[in-house]
């Protein structure tokens, strides 16, 4: 779910790690394991599939009303994935659940001060910010209070920090606090966003309570922490409940194994728009099969349209279920796989489905003839994307394209196409790495 602006990028599905095991050790860094938002539905792969489209399409449906809260949207990241780490906070320490996302700079979860009717419905109790021995308001002097995420104000009565966060979806706003996260092995004081107002709609975070993002800015957890380095390893949605995916921060992310690893340089980010703080990757073609596509590499180039003003670009985003292709290079997409697939695309099977996935076949035609594709990035680096990582089974005998067109100049790389991948985010080397994994197995 993107902060929306004249370049928003609707994001897709969630990202949403639930019931996770954390672990962090001194030297080693953060360690989570992590389980899909419906584990325990006894959903099947189909379901599942349809269940994160479905989401996706409540959460991009919710709409501000009169009385809500409203902010300047710029375009940054909220979390829309599958999957949730579930991170115990304050003293006595109590459950979140956060939607784990590189989109979204900050931390926050819903608090006991929510109005009613103004904020969604989540699997655990509200966070009690006053019950907290080791909660901490952020004064408006604080430098915390001066982020590149959100906009900030003063309580008048107590001179603490609010803020308000404006997204396609809706918006959210509350105080900025401190309180401590405790792990296992230790515990770390993070600044936060306790929420008490909302218009993200019923159904949007689909039991969440929160986010923990993983971005660019002052007030994520990977610049709280001072981490130079994060990684993750998604398991295939046809795994099911059977097996956890993992996230690393700091010391523990590496790649280890036999398989090649290949690194990306990440675009440099605009320097005029200190928001626009997201993971762009230089994408210059893609193949189909033994196809190239007749793209020019321009169209997935991030421009400056104007002062302030910057257009296109293409972002790797753990939070986005299913990428998104600027329409040329979606609509060439579209046309070399009909063509080598042959026979007839079948309509999608609901209409929920229809508005979001525009190219569906039978399944059997989509197992025997679908090619695999590579996403060409500068310096010659190839990113193999398998049929099973861009085709999504919807139900018993139909299958569509996990990649949808961009409704602007913006690209996005979702997870979908990054199952089995174990990807590494070098922040001090200014690159992302991947290599192949059984993820199920770290």
């Amino acid at each position: 779910m993107m902060r929306g602006g004249a370049s928003a990028v609707s994001l897709l599905v969630f990202l949403v790690f639930s019931s996770a095991t954390v672990s962090l050790t001194c030297g080693a860094g953060l360690h989570l394991e992590l389980t899909h938002v419906d584990a325990g539905g006894s959903y099947t792969t189909a379901e599942r599939a349809r269940r994160a489209v479905e989401r996706s399409q409540r959460r991009l449906g919710c709409k501000p009303s009169a009385g809500d809260v409203h902010a300047p949207v710029k375009w940054a990241g909220l979390a829309a994935g599958e999957d949730v780490a579930e991170v115990p906070i304050g003293d006595p320490a109590r459950r979140v659940e956060a939607i784990v996302d590189t989109g979204s700079d900050f931390i926050w979860t819903q608090c006991t001060a929510c109005l009613p009717d103004h904020c969604f419905k989540q699997n655990v109790p509200l966070y009690n910010y006053s019950a907290s021995h080791s909660a901490k308001p952020v004064p408006c002097t604080d430098k915390l209070c001066k982020g590149d995420v959100a906009v900030y104000g003063c309580d008048r009565q107590d001179g603490s920090c609010v803020f308000k966060v404006g997204y396609v979806s809706g918006a959210f706003a509350g105080h900025l606090g401190k309180e401590v996260f405790t792990f296992p092995s230790g515990a770390v004081e993070l600044a936060f966003g306790c929420v008490s107002r909302n218009s993200i709609g019923e159904g949007g975070f689909d039991g969440p309570s929160g986010i923990l993002g993983l971005g660019r800015g002052v007030l994520s957890l990977v610049s709280q922490t001072a981490a130079g380095k994060f990684s993750y390893c998604l398991t295939p949605y046809a795994s099911g409940d059977k097996v956890s995916s993992h996230l690393f921060v700091g010391d523990s992310a590496n790649l280890t194994g036999e398989s090649p690893v290949l690194s990306i340089k990440f675009v440099k980010n605009p320097t005029d728009r200190p928001y626009y703080l997201y993971y762009y990757l230089p994408l210059v073609g893609i193949t189909v099969g033994k196809t190239r596509l007749p793209i020019p590499s321009t169209l997935f180039d991030l421009r400056q349209v104007g002062p302030g003003n910057w257009s296109g670009g293409v972002l790797i985003d753990s939070g986005s279920t299913i990428s998104l292709l600027v329409d040329g290079a979606y609509k060439a997409l579209a046309a070399e796989l009909t063509k080598q697939i042959g026979g007839n695309p079948v309509p999608p099977p609901s209409t929920t489905l229809a508005e979001m996935l525009d190219l569906c076949f039978a399944r059997g035609d989509v197992d025997k003839k679908a090619p695999a594709l590579l996403l060409h990035f500068s310096a010659g680096v190839d990113m193999p994307v398998p049929p099973a990582n861009y085709w999504m089974p919807v139900d018993n005998s139909t299958a569509c394209m996990a990649i949808a067109r961009s409704n602007d100049t913006s690209s996005i790389i979702g997870n979908f196409q990054q199952q089995d991948l174990h990807v590494l985010y070098d922040l001090e080397q200014g690159q992302l790495s991947f290599q192949p994994a059984d993820c199920s197995k770290l």
